[in-house]
């Protein structure tokens, strides 16, 4: 929904930004400013400050700034309509009533939240009835006790196949309903849908309000196919968005200043038993960008917490890559590694609480998780494989959008390499002093095998063949043609960004002057409802953006396609920006998984790494000769045709 900038500014007349800080933090009066502690970090000096005539605050030790909506936003963890919609009630402000489409949206939305409500109850229910008693056993010997239980909402689904819909069709839920939520698995060839979940232990997930959302299964059966189950995407649910028990420690995060991100469901729940409740969870995959975005909105530089095995190294190479081009002033990822073969809830079942203590403290920065995949363990002692580490370490760091922070990991890492090859001249061996990543210490003091986490001796960095092979350059060059017409698209059909503006929000754009044009319609958008092409092209050019517009136009040429152009109808233009849109996520995801698993071999050359970066290579080259295929697609314009992105 949009917000005009008069109803924003009549919320800001009436709230003063101290009123609205002051709630949270304890401001003293310096002259025409307040001063306190950050909010965002500890601290024993005030460095936090709020000036009512400027209408902002700006917070020294941690770099973040803005206004009352923006102050909302990085304390409470709302989005941006949740934060509007707090301060006017705040300020007695009326909301603008909402275009009927957004309305009917809402009251969907809403009606879905009520669902999944009563789906979470109804698993918690048969937790504690006979057919919860395998799943209760099983948290018996995890040693999750009741209290725990009840904090995280835990339940059980029931093995049966209809119970759950039964259930809440008792209670007026409507089959479309359910299979919308998706507690339903339905289908063409599925004549009667059936519950999603069955015999499995359930989590309830739930998006930043603590309302329930989805829900993750772990199999109580060993002959599960799957031992842990999602909820599929919804409207309420976007997986790469949400991070398991993201309201229940956000709170606790601010006031420890610290957030611990682990792998799984029963790590968190481990951690918060120990006294660690501010733990949280990706949900089964990598960790995304949106989830190390909502990370930092919680601290500057929260802690990644991996299993002490191969694959949990290897989750962190992952991690390391795609923070790297967002690392921005102020905010970075720390890491720490686990003993081996161990996970946190291993971890403090063994040893106790201190044990996961001494791992959190023993958490390193970024540059270092990155110096020691690219440098220990390697042979270097010839000249070509020195020049080779020194190139591929150029180009990562040209992966740092933000300049100044290449600046200094350019400077950084120069340095560790003079110092490491003064000690290769000087007989030293292949580790060093900035070979700092080390897995926990075990109590005794001794370091804990961890595998085949520590790379072999004697690999060397992948051929120039590899790195730039004709799969990369194609990938790159589609990369490009697809942000056009993503960009294209919204030229020509404003009105996509009433429903999509988040979306278009979060585009990954490969050029800055592309970057400049989103975020210049994104303004425009803010303040113009309707939103008309000509308007926005008019306001653009007085934006001195029309020569990026012509820019956007040129680059496409004859490659431009159908559903980007005027004419085309708004379903049709909706259908093939969405799916533009899904390719060229699903492309940046697998180039990112292709560039780590490049790595993972050239630092190991066995079969699995081997083996691992085909699959990548054969998934990209699956993703890029999709085709747009989609029933109907075309026939509003009078045409139909697939298209090739």
């Amino acid at each position: 929904m949009n917000f005009s900038t008069s109803f924003l500014d009549e919320i800001r007349a009436r709230l003063s930004v101290s009123d609205v800080v002051g709630r949270r933090v304890k401001l003293t009066k310096r002259g025409r400013e307040f001063v306190g502690l950050s909010p965002f970090n500890p601290e024993k000096t005030p460095s936090f400050t709020v000036n009512d005539q400027k209408g902002f605050y700006h917070c020294f030790s941690s770099g973040k700034h803005g206004d009352i909506f923006r102050f909302v936003m990085e304390t409470e963890g709302l989005s941006f309509p949740e934060a509007v919609e707090r301060l006017a009630s705040e300020a007695g402000v009326e909301m603008p009533a909402p275009d009927p489409e957004y309305r009917a949206r809402e009251q969907r939305r809403s009606s879905l939240y009520d669902v999944m409500e009563l789906a979470a109850a109804f698993f918690e229910d048969r937790l504690q009835t006979s057919d919860g008693a395998k799943a209760r056993g099983y948290l018996q010997d995890r040693g999750v006790e009741p209290n725990v239980q009840k904090v995280f909402r835990i339940g059980t689904a029931p093995s049966s196949k209809y119970e759950l819909k039964q259930f809440l069709t008792s209670h007026n839920i409507s089959q479309d309903q359910m299979i919308a939520a998706g507690l339903l698995i339905a289908g063409e060839d599925i004549s009667v849908p059936y519950d999603r979940f069955r015999d499995r232990l359930m989590f309830p997930i739930s998006d930043q309000r603590g309302r329930v959302i989805a829900f993750g299964g772990r199999a109580l059966s060993p002959e599960a196919r799957a031992k842990y189950l999602n909820s599929p995407e919804t409207e309420l649910f976007h997986k790469g968005a949400v991070l398991f028990n993201w309201a229940q420690a956000r709170e606790a995060a601010h006031k420890q200043g610290e957030i611990i991100a682990v792998e799984g469901y029963m790590d968190v729940i481990a951690l918060y038993a120990a006294g660690f409740s501010h733990a949280v969870a990706p949900l089964g995959t990598a960790l995304t960008e949106d989830q190390i975005q909502l990370l930092w909105r919680a601290v500057p530089e929260p802690i990644l917490c991996f299993d002490g095995d191969k694959a949990g190294l290897k989750a962190a190479f992952r991690a390391v890559d795609t923070g790297l081009g967002l690392l921005k002033p102020g905010f970075s990822l720390k890491f720490a590694l686990l003993p081996g073969g161990q996970d946190p809830d291993d971890l403090i079942r063994d040893e106790g609480g201190e044990a996961m203590a001494d791992v959190l403290k023993s958490a390193k920065p970024l540059v270092d998780m990155l110096w020691m995949r690219e440098v220990e363990g390697g042979d270097w002692s010839t000249p070509e494989r020195r020049a080779g580490l020194e190139t591929r370490i150029d180009g990562l760091i040209k992966e740092i959008k933000d300049q100044k922070i290449r600046h200094h990991y350019e400077t950084a890492l120069r340095e560790r390499l003079r110092a490491f090859w003064r000690q290769q001249a000087s007989g030293g061996r292949s580790q060093d002093k900035y070979a700092s990543v080390q897995p926990y210490k075990g109590r005794g003091g001794e370091y804990r095998q961890t595998g085949n986490w520590q790379q072999r001796r004697g690999h060397q960095a992948p051929t120039q063949s590899l790195r730039t092979s004709s799969l990369a350059q194609s990938s790159g060059a589609k990369n490009i043609r697809r942000e056009l017409l993503l960009l294209q698209t919204v030229l020509n059909h404003p009105d996509l960004l009433e429903q999509y503006v988040e979306e278009f929000a979060e585009i990954e754009f490969s050029r800055s002057e592309l970057d400049k044009l989103r975020n210049g319609i994104l303004e425009i958008a803010a303040r113009r409802h309707p939103l008309d092409k000509d308007v926005l092209g008019d306001d653009l050019k007085t934006k001195a953006l029309g020569p990026i517009v012509d820019g956007v136009a040129n680059g496409l040429g004859v490659s431009k396609e159908w559903f980007s152009e005027p004419q085309a109808a708004k379903i049709d233009a909706q259908t093939g920006w969405l799916h533009v849109l899904a390719l060229h996520r699903k492309s940046l995801t697998l180039q990112k998984e292709l560039k780590a698993a490049e790595r993972a071999l050239a630092l190991e050359q066995s079969q699995e790494n081997f083996e691992i970066m085909q699959d990548v290579q054969r998934q990209l080259e699956s993703v890029e000769g999709t085709e747009a295929v989609v029933e109907g697609f075309g026939e509003a314009s009078d045409r139909y045709t697939g298209t090739d992105f």
